[in-house]
């Protein structure tokens, strides 16, 4: 059975995902209704801009169903925006603004500046095979503290990046994981490397796997 996974598709480069799962070998289905999210079995928070897409949000009634879901172990992957989103804590934030949680980290809201700080970067990523990955920052955050439960996946190397100098920018996390939830501050989407995509295909193949399993256990 294929795996179906959705894109919170209210604002942001759904498309983008949507191809790059699909490239993966996952469905993939644009969820702006409950029923949507109701129907998938991992969903991807895709980059834009984080307080608009906290706003739709709660104007679509989404807020509540996708922090429950995550709550209930439904795998997500969050890039950019969407690491801020599964972010329990935000610096840098606007007045009022909200995530959805479930990562136990602290993020920096445009962390490397603005729109023309914009850079790419080589990455080395944990469970990624064959060589770096090919990274796209625009207005990205970093996470500034992560718990104890909290696999660091990638960071930026000791070299200077546009927008941010060594001192600053040097060893700050980028990606990270934690149980069924992954999140990158850089846009894999855009580069036509899907492989971040298929580790969140893989991931998402084996909670279904282990929930088909406990449901026949019980």
């Amino acid at each position: 059975m294929t795996t179906t996974i959705g894109v919170l598709a209210l604002q942001g480069d759904v498309r983008e995902h949507v191809h790059a799962l699909e490239a993966a070998g996952a469905r993939a289905v644009p969820v702006r209704r409950t029923r949507e999210l109701e129907a998938v079995d991992g969903l991807v928070l895709p980059g834009g801009e984080s307080t608009t897409i906290d706003k739709l949000l709660r104007i679509f009634e989404l807020r509540d169903p996708v922090r429950d879901a995550i709550g209930a172990g439904l795998p997500v992957y969050g890039s950019c925006a969407g690491m801020i989103l599964l972010a329990d804590r935000i610096e840098g934030g606007i007045e009022d603004q909200q995530t959805l949680g479930g990562l136990d980290v602290t993020v920096r809201r445009n962390a490397f500046g603005r729109q023309v700080d914009s850079f790419e970067v080589d990455l080395a990523l944990d469970g990624v095979d064959d060589g770096p990955v090919r990274s796209v920052f625009i207005r990205a955050p970093w996470v500034e503290q992560a718990g104890p439960d909290v696999q660091v996946l990638a960071r930026i190397p000791d070299r200077t990046v546009a927008g941010a100098g060594v001192g600053e920018a040097a060893g700050k996390i980028v990606a990270v994981r934690s149980g069924r939830l992954l999140a990158t501050a850089f846009h894999p989407e855009v580069t036509g490397d899907w492989r971040v995509h298929a580790l969140f295909v893989r991931l998402v193949t084996e909670a279904r796997r282990s929930q088909s399993g406990h449901v026949r256990s019980l």
